[in-house]
């Protein structure tokens, strides 16, 4: 076997990553006595540890295991491609596993080109074209060639070393030996013990943000929360990529002493003294000095500079300036925890370092705990804590795995509960250097949120800092900087261990007396504080969050007496008992549900902003607080009255909703709060007595839903453009104000159930932002502000809204004015008159040309719908059960945006004259029928009983592909075996990942044979052949390579259930463009209407589109039964059998299930 000889290392105190530092790769019968051998004695004398490989004349045909591992454990490969290197295909092997090592382990490679022409290889001519031959005859089309000769010319395109015939070889020597000398000679960092899951973080950001190689200067931020492993991510980088530049850097900034001058000079004289070495001339004696001769110095210099641990702007500014300050192709690397001084200098691109998965931090914690990979056994339940605990950061997951190593299971259980009170020494000193780092505003902030408001919605946290004085606006978004708080789906979120860090601070203002500390959020501290009276001026929030069934707290009636500067009490869940005398006079916050007391406690309350105390006892509402903003008294059952409110003039909202026994309403609410942008009064069933004038121009919401004793609105005074949405839904008011005009900037007017409602005013029609009303269940109402002389004076109807929604459903509109002349909302683009009197739709609602969706489900007084508007999309008219007549068409297509027609239980409409028209074929349509319409070119009729699946395979025959098919109309009659409601997927293939593309038609319930057509446009058959069924990927998500290969089709019907619905008949129709070639020349094919149709055009264009179908050519053949057509007419035209591609089949499966059914199945809701 072969001998190795090993050079040692004399260049680090840290162990090199590589056991070797040079693997040498030669042809012995070339090389070995004169340059192999005079080169890796002058590597041996520098030091440089050298694997070669003594035993070559020993070797077979294939690589010795042996070399492997020893290519893959060394740092540089020198391969020396000398005349013959090429015949031994023992030197191809290893060519190509250094080159797999070059791409997988970031290896260097360095060729020599001993006394051969670097062009000769990468051609592969000459000898190497020779020899290459020679091992083609014997390998007779091995792959391996084809990787020899790749591996060849990849080595010959690097940059090497060329020694020509009578060069200098000593000379060539010593250039090589200062090359690798260079590379290996630089410090290793110590990274890790243990480097789980950094791999991959290495990859993303060398891949996606270092790039080295460019010539461009790059400065790149990892940023991170303390203890997330940036540091130990930046050792790594560096280790692996400083040889690559012509100096490098680590330079760690100690920031206990950050700002001070002198530490700064210090850093810039390490960072000189890195890259130059100890020079006397390098002393630095001024920040300003320091950086004038860094920026000097290194603007030639290719550097890698990483900056450790930066926490202030002016280390960056006088340590890495700008771009200018260094070489071409520079990289310089910055870790912080503030990403605000990333943005401030102008970095190119941040990487935001996220936590280990879960597998990596199980790993990670049991290599420290165990010195295994995996938990010992008995120990899982206990790990699983650690690293729920942990939130996957390594520092945490390193510190209590080494804490806990040989430790007993009683230990670690004891070590566990002592972790959740108070956090690790190691970890709480670690992230406490980011608190220790804030602001007084900033730390105080951090505090309340780690403390209180952790989970709650973001917008409120920020209005009860502000009531603070803390300017939250300004310093939140420099604590997200920071990596310390953040939001999600609106919510105020703190990692774990920054909120136990945040909390250890508090407990240590004082570890035996809890009533001594700024901020009490434990329940024991808490009930020991009010219960004993042992609170101090030192309190100044408190939060009561006990756990469920925890016994009540016997309030003491002095319980915070001596709590002078509490500003916050807020109670989430705790039961009180006991009375309660006075509160503190400086309180801002008193947020108090369900509170036991039957009035509030006395204090002067000229500081209190926010007052909750909904579903309390509370009987009566004490108005004296000037500065109070917010006021929640919901479902407080025992208040009557809001009384007269002009010492509160800076209250923004107010709700009082389900106070059921709220009877009046003082006049002042409606006239002196300037600032009140919302009024919540809903559900107050015996309200009365509401303001009777408005003059509140700051209001935005209005809320008087079910106020059902209330009868009148009151009137507007003035402008107020800035209320949006008004709620009378339930109320017993009879009509509204004219002065409703004033509203200008109303978009919903929501009326519901508003039993006694006989009129709106025409005032209504002058409200340029309204884009809803709602008047749902309202019965008697007979005008819509609009009489007719009225209409034909030309009175305006101004809105801007291009898409009105009105609803109606269950009215009374037999009486009304609405459907004549119908010129009410012009604008109109959403009408629902579900459930109304109606009887017929008349002609003139074609007028409303935005009206696009309209719906008359259960109409079932409807006996005609004369006309459709011209750009209706959807028509939705299930259970209208005396409809007889739809609008009269033509062969032309009328309607060309029209796509969805629902007649489910109209049994007495007359479908004939549209489907006779295969024109409305894009057009989805369910209406009761036994019959497929006869323009189809597939049917199939369904005789077994109970019959769920129905499938169809076409051949696209010549001249026709499927590039050539705009549509596929499908239709099937289906017949529910219990009343049903149903809904459709359609998708690709039959299995769960392939369902790319799909669509939701519910049907309303259907009891007896009904007709359902639908159609599949170009750009939804695009969609589907994303996806084939031929190949998969590793999740099963199948993507179709070449779509031109599909030319077979098959449909597949499916019912989920046979219990709910089964198929009696189905049919699909293939619609073509207009081939150049006519159809009836292939005799023995089907054929079917050949359709050009263009249906793209804008809205404003649509009166122009007189007929969309006029350059189309229909030629009506034959219809195909499907079950004869499967037997004789699968034969393809001899014209085109050469050049037709190897088939493939597209697969589309219309799924239809029963809607509840499978929402009872999973207990879901519809």
């Amino acid at each position: 076997m072969s001998l190795s000889t090993i050079s040692s290392s004399s260049s680090s105190s840290i162990t090199s990553p590589w056991l070797y530092d040079v693997f040498l790769s030669f042809r012995g019968e070339d090389t070995r006595d004169t340059l192999t051998a005079h080169l890796y004695h002058a590597l041996i004398q520098k030091g440089i540890r050298t694997f070669i490989d003594d035993d070559e004349v020993k070797r077979g045909d294939e690589i010795s295991t042996k070399l492997l591992p020893a290519i893959e454990d060394s740092r540089i490969s020198i391969i020396i491609l000398s005349k013959n290197y090429a015949s031994s295909t023992w030197c191809l092997d290893e060519l190509v596993k250094i080159l797999e090592c070059k791409k997988s382990k970031q290896q260097i490679v360095l060729p020599v080109f001993y006394h051969v022409d670097p062009s000769d290889i990468r051609h592969q001519r000459g000898t190497f074209g020779e020899v290459l031959a020679k091992h083609a005859e014997k390998l007779n089309g091995d792959m391996k060639l084809q990787m020899w000769k790749t591996a060849l010319q990849e080595v010959a395109n690097l940059s090497g070393d060329h020694l020509i015939i009578n060069g200098n070889e000593s000379k060539f020597i010593d250039g090589i030996v200062q090359e690798v000398s260079r590379i290996v000679n630089h410090s290793y960092l110590h990274v890790a013990k243990y480097p789980v899951g950094l791999d991959s973080k290495v990859w993303d950001i060398m891949n996606l943000h270092v790039s080295v190689g460019t010539n461009d200067v790059r400065m790149v931020g990892i940023l991170g929360v303390g203890g997330i492993g940036k540091t130990t991510l930046a050792k790594s980088i560096y280790n692996s990529i400083a040889f690559a530049f012509e100096a490098s850097c680590f330079l760690p900034i100690d920031s206990d002493i950050a700002n001070q001058a002198f530490r700064l000079v210090q850093l810039q004289e390490t960072l000189l003294s890195k890259i130059f070495g100890d020079c006397k001339s390098l002393k630095v004696d001024s920040i300003d000095t320091g950086s004038t001769m860094i920026k000097h110095r290194l603007r030639s210099k290719r550097v890698l500079l990483i900056l450790d641990g930066v926490d202030h702007l002016t280390q960056l500014e006088t340590l890495t300036g700008g771009h200018d300050w260094f070489g071409k192709g520079s990289r310089i690397l910055i870790t912080t925890r503030d990403q605000h001084l990333l943005t401030t200098h102008g970095v190119d691109s941040t990487y935001k370092m996220t936590g280990l998965n879960y597998d990596d931090a199980l790993e990670l914690f049991c290599w420290h705990a165990f010195q295994r990979n995996k938990p010992v056994d008995s120990y899982g339940k206990f790990v699983e804590q650690i690293i729920y605990y942990a939130g996957s950061l390594p520092l945490v997951l390193t510190v209590l795995g080494s804490d806990l190593y040989g430790r007993s299971k009683k230990e670690w259980e004891s070590a566990l509960d002592q972790y959740k009170k108070i956090p690790h020494q190691d970890i709480q000193r670690i992230l406490q250097t980011s608190y220790n780092r804030l602001s007084e505003n900033e730390k105080n902030i951090f505090l309340d949120i780690s403390c209180c408001f952790i989970g709650d919605v973001f917008d409120d946290v920020i209005k009860i800092l502000d009531s603070f004085d803390f300017c939250p606006n300004f310093w939140i978004p420099r604590l997200r900087e920071k990596c310390l708080i953040s939001e999600l789906n609106g919510k105020l979120q703190m990692h774990d261990l920054l909120r136990d860090m945040g909390r250890e601070v508090v407990r240590q203002q004082s570890h035996e007396k809890p009533g001594a500390r700024s901020r009490l959020f434990n329940h024991e501290d808490v009930r020991d504080v009010l219960e004993e009276d042992t609170g101090t001026e030192n309190v100044q929030a408190i939060v009561v969050d006990f756990p469920e069934d925890d016994d009540m707290i016997r309030l003491s009636s002095k319980a915070f007496k001596k709590m002078k500067r509490l500003r916050l009490f807020r109670c989430r869940n705790a039961r009180f008992y006991g009375e309660l005398k006075s509160l503190p006079n400086g309180i801002r916050v008193l947020d108090w549900p369900k509170c036991p007391l039957q009035s509030l406690p006395q204090f002067h309350g000229d500081r209190l902003v926010i007052l909750r105390m909904p579903f309390s006892l509370i009987q009566e509402i004490r108005l004296e607080f000037k500065n109070l903003t917010v006021m929640d008294f919901r479902g407080c059952e025992f208040i009557t009255k809001l009384s007269d409110i002009s010492s509160c003039p800076n209250l923004m909202k107010i709700n009082l909703s389900y106070c059921k026994n709220l009877v009046e309403v003082h006049d002042s609410v409606g006239l002196i709060l300037d600032k009140l942008v919302y009024l919540r009064l809903n559900g107050c069933f015996n309200l009365k007595s509401f303001p009777r004038r408005l003059q509140l121009r700051s209001m935005g919401f209005l809320d008087l839903s079910d106020c059902s004793s209330l009868q009148n609105f009151p009137e507007i005074e003035c402008e107020l453009e800035i209320l949006r949405e008004v709620h009378l839904r339930g109320t017993a008011i009879e009509e509204l104000p004219s002065s409703i005009g004033y509203l200008t900037g109303l978009e919903s007017l929501v009326l519901g159930s508003c039993v006694n409602l006989k009129r709106l005013p025409s005032s209504i029609h002058q409200l340029r932002s309204l884009g809803w009303i709602e008047l749902n269940d309202c019965p008697n109402i007979i005008s819509f502000g609009m009489e007719e002389e009225e209409v034909h004076n030309g009175q305006p109807t101004n809105s801007t809204t291009s898409n009105f929604h009105l609803f109606l459903t269950n009215s009374g509109l037999s009486k009304s004015n609405f459907l004549e002349p119908f010129h009410f909302f012009s604008k109109l683009g959403y009408l629902d008159l579900s459930g109304s009197d109606i009887v017929s739709i008349p002609s003139s609602i074609k007028t409303y040309v935005r009206l696009w969706y309209v719906s008359l489900n259960d109409c079932k007084q409807l006996q005609d719908i004369k006309e459709f508007p011209p750009n209706l999309k959807v028509v939705s008219a299930s259970g209208c059960i005396s409809l007889e007549s739809l609008p009269e068409i033509s062969k032309e297509f009328n309607f060309p945006r029209l796509e969805w027609i629902g007649l489910a239980r109209c049994y007495k409409v007359n479908m004939g004259n549209w489907m006779s028209n295969p024109a409305w074929n894009q057009v989805e349509m369910i209406f009761p029928g036994k019959k497929i319409p006869d323009w189809f070119s597939y049917c199939k009729e369904i005789t077994i009983s109970n019959s769920d699946w129905c499938e169809f395979d076409i051949k696209v025959a010549p001249p026709y592909n499927l590039d050539d098919i705009i549509g596929i109309a499908f239709c099937a009659v289906i017949e529910p075996v219990a009343t049903i409601e149903l809904e459709v997927y359609i998708m690709r293939g039959d299995t769960f990942f392939s369902r790319y593309w799909d669509t939701r038609a519910a049907f309303d319930e259907i009891d007896s044979d009904h007709v359902w057509l639908r159609y599949l446009t170009t750009e939804d058959i695009t969609h589907l052949r994303v996806v084939s069924v031929d190949q998969g990927d590793d999740q099963g998500i199948i993507f179709e390579s070449t779509p031109n290969l599909v030319d077979n089709l098959r449909i597949i019907f499916e019912s989920s259930d046979p219990n709910s619905v089964i198929f009696k008949r189905c049919g699909v129709h293939l619609l073509y463009k207009q081939h150049e070639q006519n159809a009836e020349d292939h005799v023995g094919v089907p054929h079917h209407e050949n359709i050009d149709v263009h249906l793209n055009a804008p809205i404003e264009d649509i009166g122009n589109l007189a007929n969309p179908m006029g350059g189309s050519q229909l030629s009506k053949r034959r219809r195909v039964d499907y079950d004869d057509y499967k037997d004789d007419h699968n034969i393809e035209s001899n014209l085109y059998a050469q050049q037709r591609k190897p088939a493939s089949t597209l697969e589309i499966e219309l799924f239809l299930r029963d809607f509840n059914t499978w929402y009872r199945k999973y207990n879901l809701d519809p």
